[in-house]
């Protein structure tokens, strides 16, 4: 297989995992405050990461690896919170999509400067790729009468847009990083994203309940180290724009195991993204 072949099959397995891991903590948010999902999340994976990087005697990556991987886990996890915020702020359709259409643009844009342009087939996919993240991610907003519809804040469009630039960060941050031990690389970037996630909760903790979340917390971040692993290992053996997009695509992930487990199923808008994003993932392997 060609080194783009896997790298967008492991691609497609962190897109899944990324998937798996939003649906769990999504379900965990349902029931308790969601930056207590996020953070027993991180916590618990940093702590196996921690004990396997130990107990099989690795050894620590250059610092220079160890930095890029502690920054990409600060900014992730901030992104996360701020993202968070502005669902919170009404408008969720449009809010998520912008932030995941700059959750792959902003590597596409990196790797361009640094890689040069891709070939045409693969500009074609990466194109096809980011109006798929547009489609799956966008869900129609709730209408107030006949023809009103719910205006989404521009507060929450700026978070929602800053979030996205983090979270595309984080992963160039963790292309950087790849030349390092993989597991150490977790390990340093989910105690630095536990660490922020702490100060935010500190600064503004939940009104309501804390409990019922390490269950689902600790699925979620299990899953979502699993596919960061898979993206740093997609990143290293293709571009890093083609990777990037192809794990962008994980709210297909999460939205098929809502229509399966609980009967939400997709819009129009969401299966054609879905199909979109095949023709793109097929463009992308070769």
């Amino acid at each position: 297989m060609s080194g783009s072949g896997a790298s967008a099959g492991l691609g497609l397995i962190s897109a899944a995992s990324w998937g798996g891991s939003d649906f769990a903590g999504g379900l965990g948010a349902r029931r308790a405050p969601a930056l207590l999902v996020a953070i027993s999340g991180h916590s618990v994976s940093f702590f196996i990461l921690l004990s396997v990087c130990l107990g099989i005697g690795l050894a620590l990556p250059r610092p220079n690896y160890l930095l890029c991987a502690a920054i990409g886990g600060l900014v992730g996890a901030l992104s996360l919170a701020l993202f968070y915020r502005a669902l919170a702020m009404g408008g969720m359709g449009l809010t998520a999509a912008l932030a995941g259409l700059l959750t792959a643009l902003s590597p596409v844009l990196y790797s361009v400067v640094t890689d040069g342009l891709p070939a045409p087939l693969s500009a074609v996919g990466l194109a096809l790729g980011c109006i798929a993240v547009w489609l799956i991610t966008r869900r129609p907003v709730a209408k107030c009468g006949a023809t009103k519809q719910a205006v989404t804040p521009p507060a929450a469009l700026w978070m929602g847009a800053c979030a996205g630039v983090g979270f595309g960060s984080q992963l160039i941050f963790f292309k950087m990083a790849g030349g390092g031990n993989l597991l150490w690389i977790m390990a340093i970037a989910r105690v630095a994203g536990a660490s922020a996630l702490a100060m935010v909760l500190l600064l503004m903790p939940p009104k309501t309940p804390w409990r019922g979340f390490w269950r689902t917390g600790t699925l979620a971040g299990m899953l979502d180290t699993i596919g960061n692993l898979f993206y740093i290992r997609a990143s290293q053996l293709g571009r890093l724009d083609a990777a990037a997009v192809i794990c962008s695509l994980y709210p297909a992930g999460t939205i098929l195991l809502a229509s399966l487990i609980l009967r939400e199923h997709p819009t129009r808008r969401q299966w054609a993204g879905m199909a979109l994003a095949l023709v793109a993932v097929a463009l992308l392997s070769h």
